[in-house]
């Protein structure tokens, strides 16, 4: 009996010597096709594309040459301005409404009359023409970029590449105060010793001198994808990127795209839409107990009363949002057609995106953050390039494709944020990292709003570089 046990022993132990090993194996191989599966998720997938028009080209390669470009005007273009804006017609404002119907007619007639008499679109080509602009194919399509490199770099200094994408109804314009402050530092009293950037500013598809796509579907993963194209295409392996507005959500496509080539992400604002009991439990917290859910008494200052500052305020902020992303066209085709429907059209974003009081003024507030040859080049790049309808199908590209404007994956690259108290939504860092799961600085802006680069270049600039400077210390 007693041999009988050591024979069964060493039978079983023999099976168990392969079952062991096997069974590891299975469950190693499991843990490991569970980690492929999951890095997948991690990571949208780049693809390809074609957005010119027609079927695209099977045998001809496509054209990859950067071609300078210069931005001009013509006596026939301005002549046919001023024989709109004079035939302009207006409804009489409510009397006492301020900015609360939209655009204040009688303001309206005002900006009308400088941009008649005062304002001067040739002197503004010339400042356009300051940096130098380009056009490159991709995809079937001309990208528009101003590409601006220092002038100067200190011995041993890298210079660190930064992508700037712009939003709606902003255009590469809204970085031309802020892209000298990134280039020469030192010249602006920002030399804090280690970062000198060479900026590109890109024109998303369909805005201003950016050809719009020919074909249905053209979203925020294609942009992503022809950015990552066009950086590759300058020579670059690894570069930062910023953004605000679309430009937020482009950016974070193309860290979640190839997260490998991007150094690191800077936004000025957060979309983060997730929702659940844990996220229903830190609102209903919040404001009583910030601390118990992550919130700082910035975060629940700036988040409550909630009903008002996150549905309310966006309801009464958002009605262009639906039209743009159901049926663009329809509106688009006045806003084409009219400059003064075009100006009322995008300056009204440019009052209350900046600050919400500027809704109880009769002026919108907006010649107390800008300036109006500012605002009225920022307009002019949409009506000589006929750009407004393209830009805002945009919303109905997105939103078709992704109702909630879901981030799609995590973003696992260092990211900074700059969160602007006038922001239209507020985003805790705690709920930041729903998605953002590597974030490296997150700054409570002591002032500004939805356009950051534009209104407050200088709170930006050192944003960026402080985000930057701790990158490249990790």
């Amino acid at each position: 009996q007693t041999i009988l046990y050591f024979l069964r022993s060493f039978e079983y132990s023999q099976k168990n010597a392969i079952l062991v090993p096997v069974a590891a194996l299975g469950v190693g191989g499991m843990l490991v096709y569970w980690l492929r599966s999951r890095r997948k998720v991690e990571t949208i997938e780049m693809g390809d594309g074609w957005w010119g028009s027609g079927e695209r080209p099977l045998k001809v390669k496509e054209d990859e040459s950067i071609r300078p470009f210069k931005i001009v005007t013509s006596d026939k273009e301005i002549e046919d301005l001023y024989r709109r804006l004079d035939q302009a017609r207006y409804t009489p404002h409510v009397e006492g409404a301020a900015f609360h119907y939209g655009f204040n007619s009688s303001y309206l007639q005002k900006v009308v009359a400088y941009w008649r008499n005062q304002f001067d679109w040739r002197k503004q080509v010339e400042v356009l023409n300051k940096y130098p602009h380009f056009h490159t194919t991709i995809e079937g399509i001309d990208i528009h970029f101003v590409h601006v490199k220092p002038p100067y770099v200190p011995h041993g200094r890298a210079v660190q590449p930064l992508l700037m994408v712009h939003g709606w109804p902003g255009s590469f314009y809204e970085f031309y105060k802020i892209i000298p402050l990134l280039t020469e530092p030192a010249r602006h009293g920002l030399n804090e010793g280690d970062v000198v950037f060479e900026v590109i500013c890109p024109s998303i598809p369909g805005y201003g001198f950016s050809e719009a796509p020919h074909q249905q579907g053209f979203d925020s993963i294609a942009t992503a994808r022809i950015f990552h194209k066009l950086m590759n295409r300058l020579g670059f392996k690894e570069y930062y990127l910023q953004g605000g507005d679309w430009g937020s959500r482009v950016t974070t496509n193309m860290a979640q795209m190839l997260p490998q080539s991007v150094r690191g992400l800077h936004l000025n604002v957060v979309f983060v839409n997730k929702q659940g009991l844990g996220r229903l439990i830190s609102i209903m917290l919040g404001a009583y107990v910030p601390w118990l859910v992550g919130l700082t008494r910035e975060d629940a200052r700036r988040v409550y009363p909630f009903m008002q500052k996150n549905f309310f305020d966006i309801l009464r902020e958002s009605g262009y949002l639906h039209i743009q992303a159901t049926k663009p066209d329809t509106a688009g085709c006045g806003l084409n057609d009219s400059p003064v429907g075009l100006a009322a059209y995008i300056l009204e974003k440019f009052s209350t995106w900046t600050d919400k009081s500027f809704l109880h003024k009769d002026d919108g507030g907006l010649e107390s953050k800008y300036s109006l040859d500012e605002l009225l080049t920022n307009v002019m790049i949409y009506w000589v390039t006929s750009s407004i309808v393209s830009s805002m199908r945009y919303y109905k590209e997105n939103f078709s494709k992704d109702p909630s404007l879901n981030a799609h994956s995590s973003v696992r690259v260092p990211t900074g944020i700059a969160a602007f108290p006038q922001e239209i939504l507020h985003t805790p860092r705690t709920w930041a990292k729903d998605v953002y799961k590597n974030i490296i600085t997150y700054t409570y802006m002591p002032r500004g709003g939805h356009f950051a680069a534009f209104e407050e270049p200088k709170l930006l600039a050192q944003d960026i570089m402080q985000f930057v400077r701790k990158v490249e210390q990790l």
